[in-house]
């Protein structure tokens, strides 16, 4: 096991193409770390610094308080499960999960012993005879995991693991995951574009777009505290609701009006806002779905209907209020729904509300947070925020992993191919 430090790493392709920007972390021995965002944000690109599969350009990575910003992927005692399982297609299940241990010379029983423990913690232990093409994708991700396993590195790497999968099985191969990260108990670092995943397996997120980290916190940290509106609206499902409002300072006390409506805030964020010493200015206000409430009040908010989701507990209610687009959950009882009250028709004239704890407030030049200054919550080992009106240099497009997808074959043929393991020893 190993804690990682990644000390202002940078990627740049051609010297002139920034995929990575002055990348900074601390990770600690056996901590769960998620690198999320969307495509080309260089979460893949970070990932394979640390793997030793991309050169780093600037800065400096630490594993185990060594320097290995030089030495090859099979010395870094990592091992990675990539996107496309790359599995042999031509060997067994077992052999599969045994070849890196053969190529290290390995005796045969203390193979024997690691593949079977590794088979029985992810429960593929009758699947062992068979050969990739005949199992199922759930199957092969298990065996690339099992391939990574029995190596029992210092560091465990995940590259959009569950990408391939259909919904119903990444739900349940993310349990999965979190069940092996309780019985290996090392240091995982693991990439996504899904926020669920994130959300659900890490300890820590590391938010990423266009090659800056946005924030770095706990799921319930980057939630609740937002550095940024690219924060608030990648994190939650349905995305946070964001309106035109204005932050009004009387003294020490502040309120958000919305098309004539006011609600005051909290105690906690005007002790925020103060610190800050933030005045009175355009914002953009931000709710989440979950947390604005129907009202009858002649104070509320008005909206139209668009939309009405029934999503079995709940209603996702689309509406258009102060010129933009906005959903509403709204809970629904079992009796309600019984009557049929859970279902509100489109065009429907509608009034909503919401608490003063619940909302956030953003600059709409550079989409900040104000309730925390320039540096984002929960991350002051990072780099400031990167600002909408900033124009980072644009992104490469993420090389592909370094061993290649499985060839398609026609049914009943063995494919073979030679691809070899950069975690393995030169089999020499």
């Amino acid at each position: 096991m190993a804690d990682l430090s990644l000390r202002n790493v940078k990627k740049i392709y051609d010297n002139s193409v920034v995929a990575v920007q002055s990348f900074n972390l601390e990770i600690a021995d056996k901590e769960f770390i998620v690198l999320v965002g969307p495509s080309g944000c260089g979460k893949s690109t970070t990932l394979r610094m640390v793997a030793g599969l991309e050169e780093i350009s600037e800065g400096e990575l630490y594993i185990g308080g060594r320097k290995v910003n030089t030495v090859p992927p099979k010395d870094r005692d990592i091992a990675m499960v990539f996107q496309n399982y790359a599995l042999y297609p031509h060997m067994t299940v077992y052999d599969n999960i045994a070849y890196g241990l053969k190529l290290r010379k390995f005796p045969k029983r203390v193979i024997d012993q690691k593949v079977r423990e590794a088979a029985e913690i992810l429960d593929i232990t009758e699947l062992l005879k068979r050969k990739p093409k005949a199992l199922s994708g759930g199957q092969r991700q298990r065996v690339a995991i099992g391939r990574a396993i029995v190596r029992e590195p210092q560091v465990f790497l995940m590259d959009e693991p569950l990408s391939n999968l259909d919904a119903k099985l990444r739900n349940q191969m993310r349990s999965e995951i979190i069940k092996l990260r309780q019985r290996i108990n090392t240091t995982f670092i693991y990439v996504t574009h899904d926020q669920t995943e994130a959300m659900t397996l890490g300890d820590r997120i590391v938010i990423m777009k266009e090659g800056f980290v946005q924030q770095v916190g706990t799921p319930q940290e980057v939630f609740r505290h937002p550095a940024n509106l690219f924060v608030a609206g990648f994190i939650g499902t349905p995305q946070m609701n964001t309106f035109d409002a204005r932050l009004i300072r009387e003294g020490g006390r502040y309120s958000v009006e919305l098309e004539g409506a006011r609600v005051a805030l909290s105690p906690e964020k005007e002790a925020r806002l103060l610190a800050g010493d933030v005045p009175g200015q355009e914002v953009v206000l931000g709710v989440r779905p979950e947390h604005i409430v129907l009202t009858q009040m002649s104070g509320g908010v008005p909206a139209r209907v668009d939309v009405s989701e029934m999503m079995g507990s709940a209603v996702h209610i689309h509406v258009e209020a102060c010129g933009r687009e906005a959903v509403i959950v709204v809970p629904v009882s079992e009796e309600a729904a019984e009557r049929g009250e859970d279902v509100i028709s489109t065009g429907t004239l509608v009034r909503f509300t919401f608490r003063g704890s619940a909302v956030h407030v953003f600059d709409r030049e550079t989409g900040r947070n104000l309730e925390y200054g320039p540096e984002p919550p929960a991350a002051e080992a990072n780099p400031p925020v990167a600002s909408q009106a900033e124009e980072p240099a644009p992104l490469a497009a993420e090389p592909s992993p370094a061993l290649p997808e499985e060839p398609a074959s026609a049914p009943g043929e063995d494919v073979l191919q030679d691809i070899g393991d950069p975690f393995a020893e030169d089999d020499t």
